[in-house]
């Protein structure tokens, strides 16, 4: 490496190397999502790609610049998926040995995945930083050649080919909203923008959680929590070395947004344009939503970048999304100790349009005094303002809500 930043000549090598190798996925205005935000919203669907995200871009760069030596030895990366998915892949389409670091907390379908594509994978530390500690061993030990998951110029300009695309179907995006985890797609994709369109806003976008550039460029000065995160594919504490200097150069501004707000994204990408996105994919349309004003009447281009989320995360994302949308909550009632109370309740409810999913009944450690029952009712009803309407119904026939 040198300290010179790449250049847009280095992306459009990186695009004629994978010719016909890598999907050109679609890049779509969405008439749905611009009416909710008042923006012109535009989605860059690279959670198509075959491995279900960009990164498989930068990986396939890296590995068609090695020596038949450098092949023949093998390659190893660490990545909590996304990046292992892309290298174990095109490493067995090129014939190439691959070992794969991941954390332990990987969520399994992505290691699954990953192994099914022939690569060795190993489970080591408990984030990024502790699984990357493995690396020099293994590379000292196998003599391997690392294929870094950003921090590596022929992995940015790889990466960089996503904003070739986006600007040859749109060319007056006057936004473009990138996730960030160690800042290879957004250095890449500014490097295009920065040349073809030099007055478009290129912003970053990262977790609460995990703000690591923005905290290392001046754009945030909270620290992050770290730990669990919705975005795993962003959750990077340390950004790069490379990609700092990108950012530094050419991005405009970062966002940090929350956990909150990145499960609404999801959950509104699958509800409205039918599309899977993990954290790091949804990480710009929360961005949108958390500062429409913003991006209002502004052309903005998102980029879906992943769609590898574990569907039990999914499904406890969609119940959370219910619930703040008040089509899913909890009512707690206090009714008589009687034959028939309960029923009676069960069915007002239902014929006021409430579907019960569970109902907890207690007369012991709950109730006011030995003549009442306490019962915790959780109700999923199709429109929010259903609510209003069932708790007047049941205050009503003397069902007291607490």
């Amino acid at each position: 490496m040198n300290d010179a930043l790449i250049s847009i000549d280095d992306v459009r090598a990186a695009a004629r190397a994978f010719d016909g190798r890598i999907e050109n996925t679609p890049f779509l205005h969405s008439q749905t999502l611009s009416e909710l935000t008042g923006a012109e919203i535009w989605l860059k669907f690279e959670n198509l790609q075959f491995t279900g995200s960009f990164k498989q871009r930068g990986a396939l760069n890296k590995l068609l610049s090695l020596s038949p030596d450098e092949r023949s030895c093998g390659v190893v990366a660490v990545s909590a998926g996304n990046h292992a998915q892309g290298v174990a892949y095109h490493a067995g389409q090129l014939g190439i040995p691959a070992t794969i670091v991941m954390p332990i907390n990987t969520p399994t379908v992505k290691a699954q995945r990953t192994a099914k594509f022939g690569a060795e994978v190993i489970l080591s530390g408990a984030d990024f930083a502790e699984a990357a500690l493995a690396i020099p061993d293994l590379i000292s030990r196998r003599n391997l050649t690392l294929v870094h998951p950003f921090d590596d110029d022929l992995v940015i300009a790889g990466q960089g080919t996503v904003g070739l695309e986006m600007l040859h179907v749109q060319p007056e995006l006057d936004a473009v909203l990138v996730a960030i985890g160690g800042g290879g797609l957004i250095s890449g994709v500014a490097t295009v923008a920065n040349t073809l369109c030099p007055s478009m806003e290129i912003i970053g976008v990262q977790s609460e959680r995990y703000p690591s550039m923005a905290q290392h460029l001046g754009y945030w000065s909270l620290d992050g929590t770290g730990g669990a995160s919705i975005a795993e594919g962003i959750a990077v504490p340390v950004p790069g070395i490379r990609t700092r200097a990108h950012v530094a150069a050419l991005v405009a501004d970062i966002m940090v947004v929350s956990e909150n707000q990145i499960e609404t994204a999801i959950a509104l990408l699958l509800q409205i344009e039918k599309t899977l996105c993990e954290g790091a994919g949804a990480a710009g349309l929360a961005a949108v939503l958390q500062d429409p004003a913003r991006f209002k009447n502004r052309r903005v281009g998102l980029i879906l970048c992943g769609g590898n989320i574990d569907i039990r995360l999914l499904g406890a994302i969609l119940q959370r999304q219910m619930v703040r949308e008040e089509r899913l909550f909890r009512l707690s009632i206090q009714i008589a100790d009687q034959q028939g109370q309960l029923g009676q309740l069960c069915s007002e409810i239902g014929l006021a349009g409430g579907n019960i999913n569970a109902v907890v009944h207690d007369r012991t450690f709950l109730s006011n005094d030995a003549k009442s029952a306490r019962v915790e009712v959780e109700i999923e009803v199709a429109d929010p303002l259903m609510r209003p309407s069932i708790e007047r119904r049941l205050g009503e026939l003397g069902f007291v809500i607490e």
